[in-house]
């Protein structure tokens, strides 16, 4: 249970941590939040708690083909703010089209692409 709650509290730290660095500055703030942080840390968990390199392998291996649909809700929002569509709006909009592309992604296996 201590190393449960060790690795939530590590885990909140990161996200609390970008967030409050985002309200100062939103370059170093982007930075940040663009390192493969979350990534890092549960494959450091996975390892810890495994010890199974294969197990790692496929979660990063997975983590990058996920990625990429992750990109349309990027490109969308600054997008759809920078044509004064309401923030929550936007941030739905967003969504959805991020969604979308989760939802295209599920046919990659049909194009030999190993999810």
């Amino acid at each position: 249970m201590t190393y449960l709650l060790l690795k939530l509290g590590i885990s909140a730290a990161v996200i609390v941590t970008v967030s409050e660095i985002a309200k100062r500055s939103s370059l170093l703030g982007a930075l940040l939040l663009s390192l493969p942080l979350t990534s890092l840390l549960a494959c450091v968990w996975l390892y810890r708690d495994t010890h199974d390199p294969a197990k790692v392998s496929a979660l990063a291996t997975s983590t990058f083909w996920l990625v990429l649909p992750s990109l349309v809700w990027f490109i969308a929002l600054p997008w759809l703010l920078a044509r004064q569509v309401p923030f929550y709006l936007a941030l739905a909009l967003a969504s959805m089209a991020m969604l979308a592309a989760y939802g295209a992604m599920l046919l990659a296996p049909r194009f030999g692409i190993k999810l």
